[in-house]
């Protein structure tokens, strides 16, 4: 850590804090460029018009709650600029706090050598997702922030982060399975958040309209596949077989989709045990998003910003222990330089949809089998850990 410390201290922050007006400085200049912003305005135009919210035939297009639609109608009445502007800023404030929260209750000494270099780890992998204003920033701070209040109880605070996970993506269900698994006292708390934003709607609209869409919703989601021939071309793990001319068929993807959701779900209850309460939760999100983007049918390239950050923080803590030299020098090389195959059109082609799933995978692999050693050493002294 003496090598990087000098000069981490602080760039890391500040790269992540310049990139991100960088962003809000394009997203000004040219707000549809490079934008997925457009599609929530379009599922929010279409809800106050009282038209579809899903083409299901295609699987394309608005892919949110119908609440998402309801929620976002301020942004969108105030305009493609100030609303482009608010929505990056909340995306990117949630994920942002969230990541500090992390770093404050790990502790220890050097934690904003910690933050910064775990974010300049994350910056080339995250940054696209942040560029395009996707909801997947969002979700990963809501996802992050609902696993610390879980961990701790915070029933207010559970339902809260729940509630606005679910509206920001679907997907955000793995998570609060994962949370009522670790916390089964806040099951009540976790599908009271659900009911909520299924209920969001029905006060902006008539019944028959929001049973329409839910309709279509839930139709939607059960009608993903791994057909590299369809519209959409997932990059979860089937990605790298197809691109080699070994496409996954799509019953043994949902089987192994279904056995890796069990291992995941008892890998955190593990964390949750083996692990002191300043890293649990580092460590049973990271496992957690691994999987939210690795078996997840409609994950995109850009969805791996999603682990890139609690990788980058625990790539960081890693970077503490004296005996990992070499482990810590590669996964560090290999996040970083994983989000850099974007800045050239050739690269970009020609890594584009396999590599992320591979080096991610490789990454949490051996955090993994990191954090799982820890939990073995910490076994003895669990109770003695300060809180954070």
């Amino acid at each position: 850590m003496t090598v990087t410390k000098p000069v981490f201290d602080r760039l890391g922050l500040w790269l992540w804090a310049g990139s991100f007006l960088l962003v809000l400085g394009l997203a000004l200049w040219s707000p549809n460029a490079r934008s997925v912003v457009h599609i929530y305005r379009h599922g929010s135009e279409a809800f106050l018009d009282r038209q579809p919210l899903y083409q299901v035939d295609v699987a394309m297009g608005y892919l949110y709650a119908p609440a998402f639609a309801v929620l976002y109608v301020p942004l969108l009445k105030l305009g493609p600029y100030l609303g482009n502007i608010l929505w990056h800023m909340l995306g990117f404030s949630v994920l942002t706090f969230a990541a500090m929260r992390q770093v404050r209750k790990v502790g220890g000494r050097e934690q904003t050598w910690l933050l910064s270099f775990g974010l300049f780890l994350a910056l080339p992998v995250a940054l696209a997702a942040l560029r395009n204003g996707q909801a997947t920033i969002l979700l990963t701070g809501a996802c992050w922030f609902l696993t610390l209040s879980t961990l701790e109880g915070r029933r207010a605070e559970t339902f809260f982060w729940a509630t606005l996970a679910i509206v920001a993506k679907p997907t955000a269900i793995i998570m609060l399975l994962l949370a009522g698994a670790l916390r089964p006292r806040l099951i009540p708390v976790l599908v009271l958040a659900v009911l909520v934003v299924l209920a969001i709607p029905y006060g902006f609209a008539s019944t028959d309209y929001i049973n329409a869409q839910y309709h279509d919703f839930f139709l939607l989601l059960t009608s993903m596949t791994v057909d590299p021939t369809g519209p959409f071309v997932p990059a979860d793990f089937t990605a790298p077989f197809a691109r080699f001319g070994m496409p996954v068929p799509e019953s043994v993807a949902t089987i192994v989709r279904v056995v890796a959701g069990l291992l995941t779900l008892w890998l955190v209850l593990q964390f949750d045990r083996r692990l002191d309460s300043n890293t649990s939760g580092l460590a049973i999100f990271f496992a957690a998003a691994f999987y939210m983007c690795l078996f997840n049918p409609r994950v995109e390239q850009n969805t791996y910003a999603m682990v890139a950050v609690p990788a980058g923080l625990s790539i960081a803590l890693l970077w503490r222990e004296k005996g990992a030299g070499t482990t810590r020098w590669f996964l560090a090389t290999l996040l970083f330089v994983t989000g850099l195959t974007s800045v050239d059109l050739r690269l970009h082609e020609f890594f584009h949809l396999w590599l992320r799933p591979i080096s991610i995978s490789i990454i949490a692999c051996l955090l993994i089998g990191w954090f799982w050693t820890q939990g073995r050493q910490n076994v003895p002294t669990a109770g003695a850990v300060a809180h954070g």
